[in-house]
């Protein structure tokens, strides 16, 4: 992590600005990855971003090339305040719809914090539900918002970990390249080779094909 730097500083957000006039101790940005994909797991983060430091750079991981995020990630895994990870499986995202799954992963990293925020700043327009700490909805926050652009970062590093994990267990579906995400060659793969255990069944482009059986896990 040691070679790992962001250069500073980046203009901070009027409402983040706002937070830390208003003396708020933990501010934390929750973002998610992989709504959209046919496989693999929705991904959320929770960052408590030290506020010590401003740099530029951190901005939603979707404008990032693989390299930059890789670095930005370092950085921010060294220098965040806390960072927590959470997910919600294809069978969850099968069994209650995809927007209650990604609201489901972004519970789970809040409450898996290892310091818990006084306040969450949420990328989107929809209130997140079961929690009891103040929030914030902000449409586009993974662009504005430094703590849900960090959030970004981390949720899509580790999505894309995960998927090429699942890789080398499928390696037919190309998921070290498509990340789950529906490629033309992801589509041709499913198919191909019929529908995965980790492809998401009630997903267009997906379902067609449940009449082949799912390849096993190695």
């Amino acid at each position: 992590m040691s070679g790992c730097h962001a250069r500073t500083t980046r203009n901070l957000s009027s409402l983040e600005r706002r937070l830390l006039g208003e003396k708020v101790q933990t501010i934390a940005g929750l973002d998610e990855v992989g709504i959209g994909c046919l496989a693999g797991p929705v991904v959320a983060a929770a960052v408590v971003w030290d506020y010590s430091l401003n740099p530029s750079g951190i901005t939603d991981s979707k404008l990032l090339s693989k390299q930059k995020r890789q670095e930005l990630f370092c950085y921010i895994t060294a220098k965040a305040r806390s960072i927590s990870v959470g997910w919600a499986s294809p069978a969850e995202i099968d069994a209650i719809n995809i927007l209650a799954a990604s609201h489901l992963a972004m519970r789970r990293a809040l409450h898996s914090a290892e310091l818990a925020p006084d306040i969450v700043i949420i990328d989107g327009n929809k209130a997140l539900s079961g929690i009891t700490t103040r929030q914030i909805s902000v449409v586009g926050g993974d662009k504005t918002i430094l703590c849900v652009s960090a959030a970004s970062i981390v949720a899509k590093v580790i999505r894309d970990e995960l998927m090429m994990f699942f890789d080398r267990i499928y390696p037919e579906y190309g998921f070290r390249s498509n990340a789950g995400y529906p490629t033309k060659e992801h589509k041709i793969a499913i198919a191909q080779h019929g529908v995965s255990v980790i492809h998401r069944k009630k997903y267009t482009g997906v379902k067609e094909f449940l009449n082949r059986d799912p390849l096993p896990i190695l």
